[in-house]
């Protein structure tokens, strides 16, 4: 068998990675995996939503995914057991990987991102002044 090749770190980039998850059964796919926590077998994903998606299709999405370094796949017997690569992307571009996902679910109308407020800091009495000397008159 051929071995499974796996894109350092360093090579990961973020067109790759864009071009991975441009596929809605690919964010799925991938979505389930990073928010498993822990490795999961192709034959997982026999059903991505509600349809059924044909073994040859599933190895095509895995490839892209493997390929683009979301994922790590590792062939136990007959079986390819794949994990997410979260962290080691999140340390070479933070963040990335929660506001694509998340702008993909609000895409989808399947949840809200969630922000954080935004605070208003207090005016300084310089600042009101110069704002002032042009309101009054």
């Amino acid at each position: 068998m051929k071995p499974l090749v796996h894109p350092s770190v360093e090579d990961i980039t973020v067109e790759g990675i864009l071009h991975a998850l441009s596929d809605p059964t690919r964010v799925e796919i991938f979505s389930r995996i990073a928010n498993s926590g822990c490795s999961a077998s192709c034959s997982t994903f026999l059903t991505v939503g509600e349809k059924a998606v044909p073994k040859s299709t599933l190895s095509q999405h895995f490839k892209v995914l493997r390929d683009a370094g979301l994922v790590r796949s590792l062939r136990v017997g007959v079986e390819m057991q794949n994990s997410s690569r979260c962290q080691e992307i999140d340390k070479r571009f933070p963040g990335l990987l929660p506001a694509i996902v998340g702008a993909l679910k609000a895409q989808a109308g399947e949840s809200e991102p969630t922000r954080e407020p935004t605070r208003q800091r207090p005016r300084t009495k310089s600042e009101g002044k110069g704002k002032s000397k042009a309101t009054s008159k």
